[in-house]
């Protein structure tokens, strides 16, 4: 999580790229899930506390702030500077970080300005196909890059929390309320009413998470990417054509594009705790099967009269 000023933006301990995802477990360890074309779902060794993906690339910052980048690398996109980080995010082709100074680090594909890092001190960041998005300590927001469907023309106000995608965009403003703009063919950008607390988009899906817990998708569902599973959730992510989200009782969820396996969560590695604040980090993992056994057989004993 990246805060300062009032800016609050979640860093959830998922990300999904094109046709991959990525999930930090309990131990600060990484798993990696679809495509592997371009080594992707290598995933670094070592214990990390912030994950992004690009299109076929990689992102992680370690626990001791050092960054590492893996996968496609055709125009540099896994190039890190050097220096400490707190926050990054995987565009198209292009990748962004925040270091420990708030200050702001763009690489990679530039054909669009989209690495052309604007004067300021930062506390949340995001890419998109051809843009990128970073929201100042104070709240204020910031878009450069590729403008064709608007998706640089910011709103007015302060934010809390931003997510690019494709050629759209969703915000949350300070008071919790939710803005999107952009490229609207799907209706993607169409932001539904009522307070948020997490969001995400895909290349043209979007999905945010409600004050209450409850997941809301919306845009192109050709895929069954906006198809919501059931349950209470804390943190969510979008690719091209598929979903993750962590729910609050620790579950891991996949759902939409599946061609590449993309969104099967695999067994053993199915739940997270409840993502926690400070130093906790996000919590222990849970066996879902083991779990479930020793519910059965508790429901068991006691249908007995053993208690």
């Amino acid at each position: 999580m990246a805060s300062a000023g009032g800016v609050c933006n979640p860093v959830p301990p998922i990300a999904v790229g094109g046709y991959h995802s990525l999930a930090i477990r309990a131990d600060g360890t990484l798993v990696g899930l679809g495509c592997h074309g371009y080594g992707q779902n290598n995933v670094a060794a070592g214990m990390f506390a912030a994950v992004a993906a690009g299109y076929y690339h990689s992102l992680a910052i370690r626990t001791d702030g050092t960054l590492e980048g893996w996968g496609r690398n055709a125009e540099g996109q896994i190039d890190v500077p050097p220096g400490m980080f707190t926050a990054i995010a995987g565009g198209y082709y292009h990748s962004l970080a925040i270091r420990t100074d708030g200050t702001l680090a763009g690489w990679g594909r530039n054909n669009y300005g989209q690495t052309d890092i604007p004067p300021g001190m930062f506390a949340a960041v995001s890419g998109g196909w051809r843009h990128s998005l970073a929201i100042r300590t104070d709240g204020t927001l910031v878009g450069w890059g590729c403008n064709d469907q608007g998706q640089t023309d910011i709103p007015m106000g302060t934010f809390q929390a931003i997510a690019a995608g494709g050629q759209h965009n969703l915000a949350i403003r300070s008071d919790g309320t939710l803005v999107g703009w952009g490229w609207n063919k799907y209706g993607q950008a169409d932001a539904p009413p009522g307070m948020f607390v997490a969001i995400a988009t895909g290349w043209d899906h979007s999905l945010a998470i409600r004050t209450d817990g409850t997941l809301v998708g919306w845009g192109d569902n050709s895929e069954g990417q906006t198809d919501i599973p059931s349950g209470m959730f804390a943190a969510v992510a979008a690719g091209q054509c598929h979903s993750l989200a962590i729910r609050t009782n620790g579950t891991l969820a996949g759902w939409g594009d599946n061609s590449e396996g993309q969104s099967d969560v695999p067994k053993g590695l199915v739940a997270f705790a409840t993502p926690q604040g400070g130093a906790g980090g996000f919590g222990t993992w849970i066996d879902e099967e083991a779990e479930l056994k020793r519910r059965r057989d508790k429901a068991m004993r006691q249908a007995l009269g053993f208690g």
